[in-house]
């Protein structure tokens, strides 16, 4: 613009200077001329700001639908995530997508989520491993959460029952184990005393012990025991006398603790999670480290999704980056991590979805269970 103002200030002097000398028809007109050629251009850079705005406008959203599996209380699981509706709508504000809502529900069932996401009423879930591969033909992977490491990780139940509390670890995470937790009934103290005494248990042994289990979506609170029970006894969950089938992993502790089951299904870390419920809203008057014991330990894990519907009328490739990119970015804020706790999450990372690969031989293999019974 100055380049533009001297050039025009030069040639206002020229056109003064020649008027003396010059006619003035042709002065009017060369004046006449110069104004409508700073008009066009103004015009024209006007045209451009406009256009270059429109260009960054936000787009709109009326609502984005988040779902959560009920792996804990769903009171608990609202209230908990209740502040990342707020969070979400400020780093996709920032990503280009203005959303006037952003709903929070937890699922009835971790299925319910899975159904949610292949018909388009749920816009993005966090679901485990497990759950993603039953429904991959209606949602894709974005993210896989993760996890502080435990100060226990070992193959063998035993080294898992020194009394002593499971920690974190300064070292992040993207598995985890299920365990079989032996609880403080007459059966759940046998089978602990016989794998802290270096005993291998029996078929017979397990199928005489009251079992909770999850829903068999679940990786750490059916899948993978399941599996653990393929490879030693050629086995499954189904060939159990007496297993129930908990909605929460708090009511499942909460049967543990009663005495109502002898041995539950869960993740590793779940009893760091319970322990102050234990001696307080489950009554018992010792601590959950000393009246429970660790029967088996599976595998590792791969670490739980957060998924996006293929159907939803929102979603397309740009939101898809757009909601990977806040999630990550609030999952490295304090404020982020305290919502994310919840699922004991500790941040997030770009998934693929060959990541889940294992999930999907796990998967078959439970369905190949389920057929032969």
């Amino acid at each position: 613009m100055k380049k533009l103002a001297a050039t025009l200030l030069t040639a206002a002097m020229c056109v003064g200077t020649l008027a003396g000398c010059g006619n003035k028809t042709e002065n009017t007109d060369s004046n006449a001329s110069t104004a409508n050629e700073t008009t066009n251009e103004t015009a024209d850079a006007a045209t451009t700001e406009n256009t270059e705005a429109d260009a960054t406008e936000n787009v709109h959203l009326d609502a984005l639908n988040v779902y959560f599996v009920p792996s804990r209380d769903p009171e608990e699981i609202v209230t908990a995530t209740k502040p990342l509706s707020d969070l979400m709508k400020e780093e996709l504000a920032g990503l280009g997508y203005d959303v006037d809502e952003v709903a929070i529900s937890v699922g009835t069932t971790y299925e319910a989520v899975g159904e949610a996401l292949t018909a388009g009423t749920a816009d993005v879930g966090f679901i485990p491993g497990g759950t993603y591969v039953l429904y991959d033909d209606g949602c894709d992977v974005i993210l896989t959460a993760t996890r502080d490491g435990l100060s226990k990780d070992s193959d063998n139940a035993a080294d898992w029952n020194d009394g002593q509390p499971t920690e974190a670890s300064e070292n992040q995470a993207v598995s985890y184990r299920a365990l079989m937790i032996a609880g403080p009934s007459e059966k759940g103290q046998e089978l602990a005393a016989k794998v802290n005494n270096g005993e291998e248990l029996t078929w017979e042994d397990l199928d005489g012990a009251n079992w909770s289990v999850m829903s068999s979506s679940s990786p750490a609170g059916y899948i993978y025991p399941s599996l653990w029970l393929q490879d030693r006894y050629e086995k499954g969950i189904t060939d159990l006398s007496n297993a129930v089938q908990s909605d929460s992993y708090a009511s499942a502790f909460a049967r543990l603790a009663s005495g109502q089951v002898d041995v539950l299904l869960t993740y590793a870390d779940a009893r760091r999670d319970y322990e102050e419920s234990w001696t307080t809203e489950f009554g018992r008057a010792t601590s959950i480290w000393e009246e429970t014991n660790v029967i088996g330990v599976t595998d590792p894990i791969y670490n739980d999704t957060v998924c996006v519907s293929k159907s939803s009328p929102n979603m397309d490739e740009n939101l898809k980056t757009a909601i990977q990119t806040a999630l990550i970015n609030i999952g490295n804020t304090d404020e982020g991590k305290e919502v994310i706790a919840i699922y004991s999450h500790n941040g997030y990372q770009p998934a693929e979805s060959s990541d889940y690969d294992k999930e999907r031989e796990a998967q078959k293999l439970i369905q190949e269970l389920g057929a032969a019974n």
